[in-house]
């Protein structure tokens, strides 16, 4: 096994964390659906919502780029002590930020969020040096850098509005600030990290060509442009704010036009995988959240005012967090997690696996996976807005499934490569 080989446990225990957060942030929702109330804001419910931000969203990207980085990127990121006080890192920053948002104590908070972005750097600087003797495109490593940069921002903004609650510093509405920190960390860490690397990723799962020439920066000039305009918007709570939306949404139409160019040039698929495709399809109905995510925030950044903002910011939070990120790094694991599996199990038996990765995804557990997403985000959107807690219950009951569910398929694919 070469230094490119994904080997390492620290995949696997950024997973597992993923899954056991995002468990319990929705089993809380299950035991006490009325939780969250008529405000977004209330800290409990801030405490789930970094369940999913944190060791969902930001916990599946670390461990996947142990992962990706190899393989897809061809940089390495061989496994030594300090990833593993990282990853502890991680874990006891996390725990320290929600515990400390649910007993509303924000200089915790803000302490305990240190932890996180240290090892985001950690994670951060291995790609970052690795990059410059890449072979991928410039503009993978555009977008993976911008990315970096941009979660170091989201991060010390949420340290520095930590502090504000208490001393009242920054002079800035608390509000605004908490929606450039959300967009800063959603569309330039998450979205940008996903743009950059799908366009490695999807050619190697399709199988197609592989996209390449300059063309496919102007996602990453468009994005980073488009949020830089709306982060400054959102903090001076000038009318602005649209022109940052309509070039995030210019960044996107620009990575959707090179995605649909590299489906046109798809090569034979491989005998092995199933005949449909869940994991994929996952990402599909991402893509369609993230149209529907976009028609309503263009609804609220052009003014839109009433009793329906309220609602429509509901749903606007949960379209773009669960109906896209979330579901897209769910879609992300069943396709990386099969190519883990095979190299542990390499490396385990010092021979190839009996089984190819490609004959690893089993419609058994992907399809309700896909079925348990597919009904309740839809279910999430309706009962947040309307505070209907038998429909909050149904659709954490049904998410926590999903969850539950993907853990289960994870470890039995690991266990599978083996032989076992």
């Amino acid at each position: 096994m070469n230094e490119l080989a994904p080997r390492s446990a620290v995949p696997l225990a950024y997973y597992l964390f993923a899954h056991l957060s995002l468990a319990g942030a929705l089993l809380v929702l299950v035991v006490d659906p009325a939780l969250p109330g008529t405000s977004f804001y209330h800290p409990r419910f801030v405490s789930l919502v970094h369940l999913l931000t944190i060791p969902w969203l930001t916990g599946s990207i670390l461990g996947s780029l142990y992962i990706v980085a190899p393989l897809a990127l061809r940089v390495p990121m061989p496994v030594r002590r300090v990833d593993w006080i990282a990853f502890g890192s991680f874990v006891f920053g996390t725990i320290g930020m929600v515990s400390h948002f649910w007993i509303g104590t924000y200089d915790g908070m803000a302490w305990s969020a240190a932890l996180v972005l240290g090892a985001v750097l950690w994670v951060g600087v291995r790609v970052w040096r690795g990059l410059g003797s890449s072979p991928a495109p410039a503009a993978v490593g555009l977008h993976v850098r911008l990315a970096f940069v941009n979660i170091a921002a989201a991060v010390t903004l949420g340290i520095l509005l930590g502090f504000d609650r208490t001393r009242g510093f920054l002079g800035v509405s608390p509000l605004a600030a908490t929606f450039a920190h959300a967009h800063l960390a959603a569309v330039g860490w998450v979205a940008m990290m996903v743009v950059g690397l799908s366009y490695r990723l999807i050619p190697m799962i399709l199988p197609s060509a592989m996209p390449l020439g300059r063309s496919l920066m102007l996602s990453a000039a468009l994005l980073e442009a488009g949020l830089t305009v709306l982060v400054i918007a959102l903090l001076a709570e000038s009318g602005v704010a649209w022109i940052g939306a309509a070039l995030i949404l210019g960044g996107f139409g620009s990575f959707v036009r090179q995605i649909r160019l590299t489906v046109s040039r798809r090569m034979p698929r491989p005998p092995a995988l199933p005949q449909r495709d869940w994991s994929t399809w996952q990402a599909h109905a991402a893509f369609l959240w993230l149209m529907i995510a976009a028609v309503l925030g263009m609804l609220l950044v052009l003014g839109l005012t009433g009793e329906r903002r309220l609602e429509i910011m509901w749903v606007y939070g949960v379209t773009g967090l669960a109906g896209f990120l979330a579901q897209i790094v769910t879609g992300m694991q069943g396709r990386l997690v099969p190519l883990y599996a095979w190299y542990r199990a390499f490396d385990a038996r010092g021979t190839p696996p009996s089984v190819g990765a490609n004959s690893l995804p089993s419609a058994r557990f992907a399809a309700p996976i896909f079925a348990a997403w597919a009904l309740g985000v839809p279910l999430l959107a309706w009962g947040l807005p309307s505070g209907n807690a038998i429909v909050i219950r149904l659709a954490a009951l049904s998410l926590f499934a999903g969850v539950t569910i993907g853990q289960v398929y994870l470890l039995w694919m690991l266990r599978r490569a083996r032989g076992r």
